[in-house]
């Protein structure tokens, strides 16, 4: 049952995240090319600014996952009732705040992007975009959370495909009669709005939530050691911006944005992938089935290691030759930067290694025990993008964010290799240096490959298809070389899912 539901998660995720990949592409390059680079900067840079209202969420997300896996695992609806109403309070408390913030936002941004807009044109456009992420925290991110924690993600994932390719829709339509970029984030938002909505009537429909029932706070207690954890990833996806509109300008904000939505994208197939089984490993934990834990882990572990290594190294192949066909015709702004662009992938890469480590931490619920690490990678990450993008620019906050990826990695594993899998950290190393060594092979391979001019999405799609090939047949072999037992688990499990039944 857990390796199905798990299976339903992963694969609905990984749909969402691929149609979301698509229409991210999609929607920039119309922003780009109709707007300009600067409005798309400025339509970035404000989505990144509001995204700060997240840090008032402490967390919470991830602690009630946590706090919601033995009720539900042991049926118990009064328990679950409780928790959902005190996490429900807590976020419609940010939704009311968040008003305030959009206010002030709206009010202020003006005055940091400086002349390029005037003040009308930006404070509109704020409050547009603020509007679906405040319906998202009043009527349906707590049901999400639910849903998440009762690993039944794919429910929520299925109405975020739906919405998400109206909204594509919707965007390609205002953009091609020529409606202004206000009109276009407008229709945006009316869209978004439908998913919490709908997500809230499902879930009271489907679950027994109790309405009047006291409120759990102290399933939330563990909130403001959550906070560590959420800082350091709210930093990953923010800091970067934030730093750029604050010391450089939005054209350089519009350069990061293209390339991050190639690296962003390819973290968030490996994320998803990790989020589909966060639950299944909490639900393990919850019932202490030590043996299911370390035999599951590895096979996560070995599954990450081989995707990752294999996306992210055709990534820091194709991205220069991608960014160059994307862009093509835009001269507002140079968008080929190739330290950048390698810089970035290196450091979205080591995220994506540490993913199963977070994932079971999380699961596990040891949030006060971790919260220090996070703490230091939040402090690096801000303290370094500072100083060195005032010498290097965009490279000063890839190279940031790269240290900061580094040193929270390394903390993860020695945590969870200590206290929660009792195992020597030299499995993790080793599994490193195999993987490294499938990247030197692959990256020399692709050198021989025929010259190629590549200026339209044809050619590249050609060339992605070569360099994968030798990504994917390059990483296989090296690890089935190196991990005969890990592949032999894989096909056992695949070979077990395909004979069930499907259950509800």
């Amino acid at each position: 049952m857990r390796s199905r539901k798990a299976l339903y998660n992963t694969v609905a995720s990984l749909a969402l995240q691929i149609l979301t990949i698509i229409c991210g592409f999609i929607i920039p390059r119309l922003i780009i090319g109709s707007f300009g680079s600067s409005v798309n900067g400025l339509v970035y840079s404000i989505k990144q600014f509001l995204g700060y209202i997240t840090l008032l969420e402490f967390g919470v997300g991830g602690v009630v996952r946590a706090a919601l896996y033995k009720p539900l695992a042991n049926n118990n609806s009064d328990s679950v009732s409780a928790i959902v109403k005190a996490t429900e309070n807590f976020f419609k408390i940010i939704a009311l705040i968040f008003i305030g913030y959009s206010l002030l936002v709206a009010g202020l941004f003006p005055f940091l992007v400086g002349n390029d807009f005037e003040w009308l044109f930006t404070f509109i456009l704020v409050l547009i975009i603020g509007a679906s992420t405040f319906v998202q925290y009043y009527f349906g991110i707590t049901y999400q959370v639910l849903l998440q924690a009762d690993q039944k993600r794919y429910i929520a994932s299925m109405l975020q495909i739906f919405t998400t390719i109206i909204n594509t829709v919707l965007v390609i339509i205002l953009v091609e009669i020529g409606a202004g970029i206000h009109i276009v984030m407008l229709g945006s938002a009316i869209i978004l709005i439908i998913r919490p909505v709908m997500l809230n009537i499902y879930v009271k429909r489907k679950y027994k939530i109790i309405s009047n029932c006291a409120a759990d706070n102290m399933a939330i207690k563990q909130r403001w050691d959550g906070l560590g954890h959420h800082l350091a990833f709210f930093l990953h996806t923010h800091a970067d911006v934030v730093v750029l509109t604050l010391f450089t300008n939005i054209k350089e904000v519009s350069v990061y944005s293209v390339y991050y939505m190639v690296v962003s994208g390819i973290e968030k197939i490996m994320t998803t992938f990790s989020s589909g089984l966060e639950a299944g490993f909490g639900n393990i934990i919850a019932k202490n089935e030590t043996v299911a834990l370390d035999k599951n882990f590895r096979l996560y572990e070995f599954i990450s290691f081989v995707v990752t290594t294999i996306l992210f190294t055709s990534v820091g192949l194709l991205v220069l030759p991608f960014v160059s066909v994307y862009i093509s015709g835009i001269s507002d702004v140079n968008y080929y930067r190739p330290a950048f662009a390698y810089i970035l992938t290196l450091a979205e890469a080591i995220y994506c290694i540490r993913l199963p480590y977070h994932v079971v931490t999380l699961a596990a619920g040891h949030f006060k025990q971790t919260r220090n690490g996070a703490f230091v990678e939040a402090f690096i990450n801000i303290i370094l993008s500072v100083a060195l993008v005032i010498l290097y620019g965009l490279i000063g906050v890839a190279i940031a964010t790269l240290c900061a990826m580094l040193f929270r990695t390394i903390q993860y594993v020695m945590y969870l290799s200590k206290h929660i899998l009792h195992r020597s950290m030299w499995q993790f190393a080793n599994r490193c240096i195999v993987n490294i060594l499938a990247v030197i092979i692959t990256v020399t391979l692709a050198k021989f490959l025929p010259d190629m001019v590549i200026d339209n999405y044809v050619k590249w799609c050609i060339y992605a298809c070569e360099i994968t090939f030798i990504a994917v047949t390059v990483t296989l072999v090296i690890n089935t070389m190196f991990y005969p037992q890990d592949l032999k688990n894989l096909l056992a499990v695949a070979g077990r899912l395909r004979k069930q039944e499907p259950k509800d």
